[in-house]
């Protein structure tokens, strides 16, 4: 029952019994029953300003009540002349300034907040209550390798394919962590809560860290590299100048040292030289200019390669499978040197893992995009060596300098070329590139 409702059934009764008592009199006191009279319309004038006055800010409430419901912060009323209600009036329409001042500012900031998201160079992924993702901006969907953000979306983030998925499943708030990608690339993730409607959610930074490493890697050996190929290469040059001299000394010597003496000399004068191209692939990697694209036909730098290596690969059991795009010239802008020998690297590669039991390398490329792919059926990559791939001086070879895939990597950046490599579902290790250069020269993530 309403407040006017009750206050109607108070008052009707009311004023019916004082009319049944002033009809009494009527007969019996005439001025008494007309005083009576004149005191019930007056008070009839004043109870309906009351009901009124009542009415007025109950209805006022009930228009900013539903308002408010209905998030409407533009309504507002106006003063009616009664301080009481006027005061009301004015404490309603300063709060839904205030509620208005602060949707937009809410709302501004939340658009800023989106924008800021969206442009961040680094890759954002918001997830739900339940840990799937809320939203990924298109740094975030580059980094995970999504072709669009609507593929990761719904997606539990421990779902996302290797390393990804096993990494951001355990990542902790506040301890971040580096992952590295068959690409080459490299980021540290890291974790956080904001609130939402007083619970938690989670968001992932992706920060990639591939320029920086690269800068201190360089800082970090290239100084000792220049030193360590200045000394060495003086010291072999005089020192195999000697070894030089003293052969005119085998003649000296009786006829059954001779021999000896020739053959240890040679020896030693072919370990220096060694030594000095050991020096040398070291300080080539220091020295790698910058590119100097021209036309270059890729089928051509494979046909030369596959020439170079029929040898090797015969000898251990290699079987070369082409399937060139169309068997027509596949051009593109590089500088064909660097690329040839980025090439000649990735086949080597290939060759070292299969070893000497042989086995399988199929070379393919198209013209749409221009792409190549090396494939062998070798060991696959453990995931501790893929995290170890294009990091300088690590090799899984006897011996290894772990240089080549540094300067592959380092060939492919300078062009631009997106990279890959890694082992696929089907088993087969597979090291693809992209033969254009990519958005800013950014190589594609894994």
């Amino acid at each position: 029952m309403s407040l006017r409702l009750k206050l109607l059934l108070f008052l009707l009764p009311l004023y019916a019994v004082l009319l049944t008592l002033a009809a009494q009199v009527r007969t019996t006191n005439a001025p008494l029953f007309i005083a009576c009279e004149v005191v019930l319309l007056g008070s009839l004038v004043l109870a309906g300003q009351l009901y009124l006055g009542f009415v007025r800010p109950v209805q006022l409430i009930e228009a900013g009540t539903a308002a408010l419901q209905a998030q409407d912060f533009s309504l507002k009323f106006t003063p009616v002349g009664q301080p009481e209600l006027d005061h009301l009036i004015g404490v309603y329409n300063q709060m839904l300034d205030a509620l208005r001042q602060e949707r937009v500012s809410q709302h501004e900031q939340s658009v800023l907040l989106e924008r800021l998201v969206r442009a961040s160079p680094a890759g954002i992924l918001i997830l739900d209550f339940d840990g799937h993702i809320a939203s990924a901006n298109a740094a975030a969907v580059r980094a995970l390798g999504a072709p669009a953000e609507p593929r990761l979306v719904g997606q539990a983030v421990a779902a996302l394919p290797p390393p990804w998925g096993p990494m951001l499943a355990t990542l902790a708030a506040s301890q971040p962590q580096t992952v590295r990608l068959p690409s080459g690339q490299t980021y540290r993730a890291a974790a956080a809560h904001f609130l939402d409607r007083g619970f938690q959610r989670r968001f992932v930074v992706l920060e990639e860290l591939t320029q920086e490493l690269r800068q201190r890697e360089k800082q970090a050996y290239e100084q000792l590299i220049r030193l360590m190929s200045h000394e060495v290469n003086n010291s072999i040059g005089a020192v195999n100048s000697l070894l030089d001299s003293f052969r005119h000394y085998a003649s000296q010597l009786v006829a059954a040292d001779q021999d000896d003496f020739t053959q240890a000399l040679a020896v030693s004068i072919a370990r220096n030289t060694q030594l000095a191209e050991f020096i040398g692939s070291y300080a080539r990697l220091v020295r790698l200019p910058p590119p100097a694209p021209h036309p270059t036909d890729v089928h051509a730098l494979l046909r030369d390669l596959g020439r170079l290596l029929a040898p090797q690969s015969a000898a251990q059991g290699v079987a070369w499978h082409w399937q060139l795009a169309h068997e027509e010239p596949l051009v593109v802008l590089a500088d064909s040197q660097q690329l040839a020998q980025a090439l000649l690297n990735i086949a080597k590669n290939a060759l070292e893992a299969l070893g000497p039991a042989g086995g399988n390398v199929w070379v393919r490329t198209a013209a749409q995009p221009p792409t190549l792919t090396i494939e062998n059926d070798g060991p696959p990559l453990s995931p501790e060596v893929s995290q170890r791939l294009f990091t300088p001086f690590f090799s899984t070879k006897p011996g290894g300098q772990g240089i080549g895939l540094v300067l592959v990597r380092d060939i492919l950046l300078a062009h631009g070329f997106a990279f890959r490599l890694a082992t696929e579902s089907s088993g087969r290790t597979v090291f693809s590139v992209q033969l254009t250069p990519g958005v800013g020269g950014r190589e594609a993530a894994g």
